[in-house]
């Protein structure tokens, strides 16, 4: 319920008693500022502002033997590192310490002031966010056996995650701090397991895991031209203290020192020009997002490009992305991804690939490669099983270079408010390394009773000896 409707309806009892305070309900009319301006959820307004406010919080604890990191049986990809979960434990004076735990907590409270103007709404938002987590290793002796090693404490600091105006309706001008206009959808595979690689750079193609580049301090034009298409153009990343750029190296001086050449190499990546066109209608989304790198001191040190298009037709979905950058070094780097899903009255099949490859200073780097497949069954209403897998291959210039995983998933909605899933599998590889398979299971119970709130919990064991037990609770207000 608005805060509105309950000081409308203190002041309209208050009113009845007097004519005095009749005549001020006339002033307080203007609280359907929001209404007209469109706004609702949690709202306070003025003669003409309104400050709707949002926030959530989220928790997550973890508990087991999980912090260490199975590197034999993992899939160093260009872009990441995908490894298996393993333990790590220690001995000290005799006693083994293996478990390890962490607690975080993340919350955020966001403000949007807005009032009507010639151009359209005017807005100021300020979002504070913060996130507090604490991490213990092996009961806090950490890898190495030294008391205090293994503890890391979240301090709680308060950010300020985004401070910005903006201005307009199909056209929108924005300025100040927030993130970025990119478009890096329509990307993520079909099949229930997804791609290893794509997992690494966050489940689709990309030119870098991290993108330090974009976003921050910025300055945006966003523009709504009509039947499906719009397009943005921004002036981003103009407070980098970024070292890295599209995932390429910075232009080195050997000659320099250490010190000015970590500001200089920030400064040369400072200002990031970006582009994008989008469309979405008639069973079609696609874009194009183009962005140039260092542009303030008047070079270009790097170039990325990242383009997706999804086409739903009746049964089936196909989905095509890639992303392509490089820079003045002679380094380059190029993603591509493609999947497509046909679903039946009862089933569900997905097949999706991906491939990655580039240059380093000119010199071309290997070429890797994966697949990976599902298929979905409705056993019963509320039912449902995936099977299926995904291979990868490093192609790093040696042979065994191969991992994959296989795994069968139960999803059971037991009510209209609790879900069970059921996932059992083994990754795999053919490096020589003393393990070559680990088997795993895992098992979680998701409860979502309404009022934006969530909870679950999770328990995962692995051959290997690694386990991790992990609870969720989560709830946000509009």
């Amino acid at each position: 319920m608005k805060l509105k409707s309950l000081i409308l309806g203190s002041v309209a009892a208050a009113g009845l008693s007097t004519a005095g305070f009749a005549a001020d309900l006339g002033v307080l009319t203007s609280l359907d500022v929001c209404d007209s301006l469109g706004i609702s959820g949690l709202t306070i307004s003025s003669a003409d502002n309104c400050l709707q406010i949002t926030g959530g919080v989220k928790y997550e604890f973890n508990w087991g033997d999980f912090n260490g990191s199975f590197n034999g049986m993992g899939v160093n990809a260009a872009a990441g590192t995908r490894n298996v979960m393993d333990n790590n434990n220690v001995v000290v004076g005799g006693t083994t310490y293996d478990n390890d735990w962490d607690s975080k907590v993340e919350s955020w409270v966001k403000f949007a002031g807005t009032a009507s103007s010639d151009f359209g709404p005017a807005s100021a938002v300020i979002k504070l966010k913060n996130e507090w987590k604490t991490t213990v290793v092996n009961e806090g002796y950490g890898t190495t056996g030294v008391a205090g090693s293994g503890l890391t404490a979240g301090n709680g600091t308060v950010v300020i995650d985004e401070a910005y105006v903006s201005i307009g309706d199909t056209t929108t001008i924005m300025a100040g701090k927030k993130g970025s206009i990119a478009n890096f959808g329509d990307d993520e595979p079909f099949n229930f397991l997804g791609l290893f690689n794509s997992d690494a750079v966050d489940k689709g193609v990309m030119f870098a895991k991290d993108l330090p580049y974009d976003g921050g301090h910025v300055i945006q034009v966003v523009s709504d031209l009509g039947n499906g298409v719009v397009v943005k153009a921004g002036l981003e990343n103009l407070d980098s203290n970024a070292t890295a750029a599209f995932g390429a190296a910075v232009p080195t001086n050997a000659a320099t020192t250490a010190g000015w050449y970590d500001a200089v190499a920030a400064a040369q990546n400072a200002g990031t020009v970006i582009g994008v066109l989008e469309y979405a209608g008639d069973g079609i989304t696609a874009h194009v997002t183009g962005m140039a790198g260092g542009i303030l001191d008047g070079v270009v040190e790097n170039w990325a490009v990242h383009a997706g298009v999804t086409g739903t037709f009746d049964m089936f979905k196909v989905r095509a992305a890639g992303a392509y950058s490089a820079n003045n070094m002679n380094d380059t780097y190029w993603n591509v991804l493609g999947s497509a899903e046909a679903s039946f009255d009862m089933f569900k099949i997905a097949l999706s690939g991906e491939a990655t490859g580039g240059q380093n200073n000119g010199t071309a780097v290997a070429t890797q490669t994966g697949v990976g497949g599902s298929i979905g069954a409705t056993v019963t209403e509320g039912v449902s099983i995936n099977l299926g897998g995904r291979w990868f291959d490093e192609d790093t210039g040696t042979n065994n270079t191969e991992g994959y995983q296989v795994a069968a998933q139960l999803v059971a909605a037991v009510s209209e408010t609790i879900k069970i899933t059921g996932e059992v599998g083994v990754y795999g590889t053919n490096k020589a390394v003393a393990q070559q398979t680990d088997f795993y299971g895992a098992a979680e119970l998701a409860w979502a009773p309404g009022g934006g709130f969530t909870s679950s919990v999770k328990g995962e064991a692995h051959q290997n000896g690694a386990y991790k037990v992990t609870f969720k609770a989560a709830k946000e207000f509009k």
